[in-house]
């Protein structure tokens, strides 16, 4: 597969395998599936799996880790801390000091099971603690050869140039498809301004682009997009016609809708590494394979502007959810 830059000096696969609903959010889990999952991925040529303390929590990076213990191939692991849940509950409450992250960096490198974390995002953002201090505190975590890179989820470009004057910022994670195009207005810019690398995350809405998900009924016990507000019945029935866009134009270029949208992401930048999750084999197959789709900038602006002409209904998350977001 095609490697891509994230930052200055993180080579990746030019998609990477987001690694969530392995252990939650997504209905049940089964760890024997996943790890021949995460078998394929690196046979397939991806080498940039993704995580957080905060998935189980905890279980995520503790499936991870067994996968790292019996698997010799050299994979890039971003973690990530500042989340802070308990088992069960969606709840959550934000730190960022530096004395938390140096306690979760700890306990994420026992559960991984390795000496040095590739990228250690900052999860979500709690402006009540200066982005400036967190950074300090992750900087003596790389002099200690913990972490090799600092990475930020969810961030506005203010917060995004302020830890990169501290130190550089290897990578912004958020959310980016094409039913969420808020980050092209400021901090996407700001990435490539500074030789931020950007890493979108549910780059197939969580699965509703692909054209699944179409109705309230096909979520299982556990599924947190049930509770989410553009899954709610009335905006899925407005939300639909987004995803007969994207059908319309994958049927002719005889790929999938999977693959359309996240061809389109891959063309939106060579700093651009999107983390598509899945936990079967067949979605695995069918995401590597859009890699060697391509899109003309005349189908690429066919595609945004029939998108654009349709409103998207509900927020991403639920109020909780939203803690962090933009911060």
């Amino acid at each position: 597969m095609e490697k891509r830059m994230l930052g200055s000096n993180l080579s990746v696969s030019a998609i990477g395998l987001g690694c969530m609903g392995m252990s939650e959010f997504y209905g049940s889990r089964n760890d024997r599936e996943s790890l021949r999952v995460l078998e394929r991925a690196v046979e397939l040529g991806i080498d940039f799996f993704d995580t957080a303390d905060m998935y189980g929590p905890h279980h995520n990076e503790t499936l991870i880790g067994s996968f790292l213990a019996r698997n010799k191939s050299r994979v890039r692991i971003a973690t990530k801390f500042g989340i802070v849940r308990q088992p069960g509950e969606y709840k959550r409450s934000l730190d960022n000091s530096a004395g938390y992250a140096r306690q979760a960096c700890e306990a994420s490198l026992r559960r991984l099971g390795v000496e040095k974390i590739d990228l250690y995002y900052v999860h979500r953002i709690n402006t009540k603690q200066p982005i400036e201090e967190t950074i300090d505190g992750l900087v003596r975590l790389i002099n200690e050869g913990k972490i090799a890179r600092i990475g930020l989820c969810e961030v506005s470009a203010e917060t995004l140039r302020r830890a990169h004057a501290v130190h550089p910022i290897t990578a912004v994670q958020t959310e980016y498809s094409l039913w969420a195009r808020d980050t092209e207005r400021e901090v996407l810019p700001t990435c490539r301004e500074l030789g931020v690398g950007f890493v979108p995350y549910s780059p197939l809405g969580r699965g509703f682009l692909t054209g699944r998900f179409q109705d309230t009924s096909e979520f299982g016990d556990g599924d947190f997009r049930a509770n989410l507000p553009r899954f709610a019945e009335a905006a899925i029935d407005a939300n639909r016609r987004i995803t007969d866009v994207i059908a319309e134009m994958a049927a002719q270029k005889s790929c999938s809708p999977a693959q359309l949208s996240l061809a389109w992401l891959l063309s939106k930048g060579p700093n651009i590494v999107p983390i598509p999750g899945t936990k079967q084999l067949r979605y695995l197959e069918e995401n590597v394979a859009a890699a060697q789709i391509t899109l003309s900038a005349k189908e690429q602006l066919q595609l945004e502007t029939a998108i654009e002409r349709l409103p998207v209904i509900g927020e991403r998350y639920t109020s909780e959810g939203m803690k962090g977001v933009n911060a």
